[in-house]
């Protein structure tokens, strides 16, 4: 399997806009938690998550692309992922129907990082101050971040969390690695 040195540069080659690679990061830091909290490989579960969006300035343009060229991108490179993590990237962007932890994860991980990072440019102490509470909250304001898909986020139910257990989860996370996010 790819190490997650070489992934991160992968997507620092790939991607020229700093938000998103802090997006990249952020999901990659969940889908780590998460791997944790289920007692499944951190490595498998954080390089999906880091290279979920690696062709998305190639295909913003053409959504239906998305996902699809990434998976096409690290098989032309001979980047060693497996399926399940190929499936994964697949099914973050609704190119397969979310079916194991970690494609569920995954699916509903992407856009609760959205909805947290602009939770934490809005809250007064930032990120690392936040709770699962003050999220839920911004989850319920349907205007507030309104490109976070509510509906895949709720989707974390599939896993066995209530929406505010999988907040805590995500949120820890993102703390962890909040010196290269930022917020």
């Amino acid at each position: 399997m790819i190490d997650r040195e070489t992934s991160e540069e992968m997507v620092r080659d790939e991607i020229s806009e700093e938000n998103l690679v802090k997006h990249m990061l952020a999901v990659e830091a969940a889908m780590r938690e998460l791997a944790n909290y289920f007692d499944e490989d951190e490595d498998e579960w954080g390089i999906a998550g880091l290279l979920h969006d690696l062709d998305y300035e190639r295909t913003k343009d053409d959504p239906d692309r998305h996902a699809l060229l990434t998976v096409e991108m690290l098989e032309e490179k001979d980047v060693d992922l497996n399926d399940a993590q190929l499936d994964a990237i697949k099914a973050h962007a609704g190119h397969k129907s979310p079916e194991t932890k970690m494609e569920k994860a995954i699916y509903a991980v992407d856009p609760l990082t959205g909805l947290i990072v602009a939770g934490a440019l809005v809250h007064p102490d930032g990120i690392m101050e936040m709770d699962p509470e003050f999220i839920h909250n911004r989850y319920d304001e349907n205007s507030f971040a309104r490109s976070a898909n509510r509906e895949a986020i709720k989707s974390c139910e599939k896993l066995g969390f209530s929406l505010e257990e999988f907040f805590g989860v995500v949120l820890k996370g993102m703390q962890n690695i909040n010196d290269e996010l930022g917020l």
